[in-house]
């Protein structure tokens, strides 16, 4: 017999897996970062690629080792994201990097999080099938995003960061898929 709670996880990772699924592709980005306390600007433009994995993908298997999951197989699905990023910051230089992101009920397990080489998991949520929001925490701080998809070939994204209760910067993004 299928619980309500089984029927609302199922939706929730079909949604989930459905959008990891069309953000598949490259994207050009463009951010800006809001430093709240001292109105710092920063502009960041990237190129990322959005790969999408399967369950049962070797990445997604070495995953779960890394969260120490006892059933290897248990992420049903998710992406694997590489960025090379420019700041408009003078003499800062070029990043590049990648992540692995992989789903299993209510939680989006992560190789790496935004200030720490490493695992990490989020909550994440689907206010619908278009709209992922994640809060991730960690070393005293709290990561909040929302992806949304626009149509097939825009999305934005916002991440508020916050520390200790106060948030302390916004991250603000328009991705245009190339």
């Amino acid at each position: 017999m299928i619980t309500s709670v089984q029927t609302a996880q199922y939706t929730l990772e079909a949604l989930a897996d459905k959008f990891f699924e069309q953000s598949e592709g490259n994207w050009h980005s463009e951010r800006r970062y809001y430093t709240l306390k001292n109105g710092q600007i920063e502009e960041v433009v990237s190129h990322i690629t959005v790969r999408y994995l399967e369950k049962g993908n070797e990445e997604l298997l070495e995953l779960a080792q890394m969260h120490e999951l006892e059933d290897a197989n248990a992420i049903i699905c998710g992406s694997r994201i590489t960025w090379e990023s420019n700041y408009s910051e003078p003499g800062r230089k070029p990043t590049t990097g990648s992540t692995i992101f992989g789903i299993q009920g209510n939680i989006l397990y992560r190789d790496r999080g935004f200030a720490t080489p490493k695992p990490v998991t989020a909550i994440y949520t689907m206010r619908d099938p278009k709209t992922l929001h994640l809060r991730t925490e960690y070393n005293g701080s709290a990561f909040e995003e929302e992806i949304k998809l626009i149509g097939a070939s825009h999305r934005t994204r916002q991440t508020i960061i916050s520390r200790a209760g106060e948030e302390i910067m916004i991250g603000q993004y328009l991705e245009r898929r190339i």
